[in-house]
């Protein structure tokens, strides 16, 4: 697919140590996203924290993971740096339509996802609607779960420094973590998303999907894909019992559980997550 948008004039921060890719996914739709690694395809999505990027989320982790296949990491429609086309909707599954397009456009038949929280939903009803595309599920404090309050909390976000620091906080036990740096980064991201007022859009859809477009535990229940998921005791963002409700549904999902870690398990536990999931993709690449 030949381009009709420009690409824009942006570079993603040092600090994140990524690459920018621009990829043409739809008329009027330009995805941004990160590219490591080669052999099986491995796509990655982020979660809906305010000021969120692919870059934000994983540059702690593609680097490591690239040894083990193609790391593709996107901005969903609706953060980051991916350009819309006028009229975009969103929503779970435009969403995970978004992700196909990606595919398709990168010539990518099957692929394993590793999702972080609304990522992690978007896995799972990726493997619900187009089950013939995946090898593989990884997903760490999956998204979907009935309201607590600090996702209260995410649909009503402060857009300031202090809130964006407040919301960083929520996601870990270590908050030396939230560093001035990551916070000012997430933070000019947040300007840009509420710039065409995409973020208040993208909130609505998420928050209305919740309550309108669960995930489908009968379906889930006859997967034949491997499946691991992720969580921290310490989640308050999604508690914990998320992963055992999917541990008890989902026929070949495996889990690992990080004491004193919170919703931010990519960050909080970087090294331990790259070796936990490092091993578990080697392993199941190895036998396809």
């Amino acid at each position: 697919m030949t381009s009709t948008v420009e690409t824009p004039d942006y570079t993603t921060d040092s600090f994140f140590g990524l690459e920018d890719k621009w990829l043409p996914t739809a008329e009027g739709e330009l995805t941004h996203y990160h590219e490591l690694g080669e052999g099986t395809p491995i796509l990655f999505l982020h979660g809906s924290g305010t000021g969120v990027t692919a870059a934000a989320n994983w540059w702690l982790n593609l680097p490591e993971l690239s040894q083990y296949g193609r790391c593709i990491a996107i901005d969903s429609i609706g953060y980051g740096q991916s350009v819309v086309a006028d009229g975009t909707k969103y929503g779970i599954r435009e969403w995970v339509r978004h992700a196909v397009r990606v595919l398709d456009a990168l010539g990518i038949e099957k692929t394993w996802i590793v999702g972080n929280s609304l990522g992690g939903w978007l896995a799972f009803q990726f493997a619900i609607d187009f089950p013939e595309r995946l090898l593989g599920v990884v997903s760490m404090g999956t998204g979907g779960a009935q309201l607590t309050s600090a996702l209260k909390g995410h649909s009503n976000p402060t857009l300031s420094e202090e809130g964006v620091r407040k919301t960083l906080e929520q996601f870990v036990v270590d908050k030396s973590l939230v560093t001035d740096t990551l916070v000012s980064l997430r933070y000019a991201s947040a300007l840009n998303d509420t710039a065409t007022d995409r973020l208040a859009q993208v909130v609505e859809a998420r928050d209305r999907d919740r309550n309108e477009l669960p995930l489908d535990f009968d379906v889930l229940a006859k997967l034949e894909i491997p499946v691991l998921l992720i969580h921290g005791v310490q989640d308050v963002v999604i508690p914990v019992s998320r992963t055992w409700e999917l541990l008890n549904v989902i026929p070949h999902a495996d889990a690992h559980i990080f004491s004193q870690c919170g919703h931010w398990s990519q960050v909080e536990r970087a090294d331990e997550f790259n070796e936990v999931l490092g091993r578990y993709l080697s392993r199941h690449i190895a036998k396809s």
